[in-house]
């Protein structure tokens, strides 16, 4: 699989694009069964104070780090044929992850993410050497909560991100800022991929409709760039070189 030059373009222009069907539903079926098997597992070592702190309304997690390192299931997807192809178009010749996430947003539950920058998290060097790969196990709708995303914001700067009082990882863009920038909705099929580019301006809504919208991200890095101003401590040991 290849992207072509107009998908490429829009990429470049837009900082985001969505190819549908790089996996099969029942690939991301496959996905959605280990997510739900780690996640079971992780609840059940869960403290009744970390259940509190980390679970949605339901008893389901907001997310999981690190599948790519964690998962021999998600390693596989990082590491799939076409899936590559389409993350060295667009950053070029060997690349590594080193984190990842899978985001549960479980139905009339599930809670927004708000506007912000992959970049700034990560510092990067060069911020065309970076791309996030969001998978769709799940179809994601404008009722279930996909992705918006602030077009052309990757030709633009990177902005200050502040954290909510007792949320230090939860960095985002200030409200006023936020504000300046109208945001698009992005919908995936379920087994469809939406690439953005480190420096674009995202966020997600909360899922009000009674569907589920379970998805995966994986940060991936070109070998040759360095985190140069990270705004979070990465652990290296968890870093998974996949070219």
């Amino acid at each position: 699989m290849s992207l072509s030059e107009q998908q490429i373009s829009t990429y470049r222009e837009t900082g985001h694009l969505t190819v549908p069907a790089i996996f099969t539903a029942a690939e991301a079926d496959t996905l959605i069964a280990d997510a739900q098997a780690w996640a079971d597992a992780t609840i059940a070592g869960m403290s009744e104070a970390e259940r509190a702190w980390y679970l949605e309304r339901g008893g389901v997690p907001r997310k999981l780090d690190n599948p790519v390192f964690h998962r021999p299931a998600y390693r596989r997807i990082a590491g799939h044929p076409a899936l590559l192809a389409c993350v060295e178009q667009l950053i070029g010749q060997g690349v590594r992850v080193p984190f990842s996430q899978i985001f549960f947003k479980p139905p009339e539950v599930g809670g927004p993410k708000p506007v912000h920058q992959d970049n700034f998290y990560f510092g990067c060097d060069d911020p065309d050497g970076m791309v996030t790969a969001w998978i769709a196990m799940d179809e994601a709708t404008v009722e279930n909560g996909c992705l918006f995303f602030g077009e052309g914001t990757n030709r633009g700067p990177i902005y200050p991100h502040v954290a909510p009082p007792g949320r230090p990882f939860d960095l985002q863009l200030t409200p006023e800022e936020a504000a300046r920038h109208p945001m698009t909705p992005a919908p995936v099929p379920k087994g469809g991929v939406s690439f953005h580019h480190g420096n674009t301006l995202h966020q997600s809504s909360d899922n009000r409709s009674p569907r589920w919208r379970r998805a995966v991200a994986i940060h991936y890095v070109r070998n040759d760039v360095r985190f140069a101003n990270p705004a979070l401590t990465y652990d290296e040991s968890l870093i998974v070189r996949i070219s």
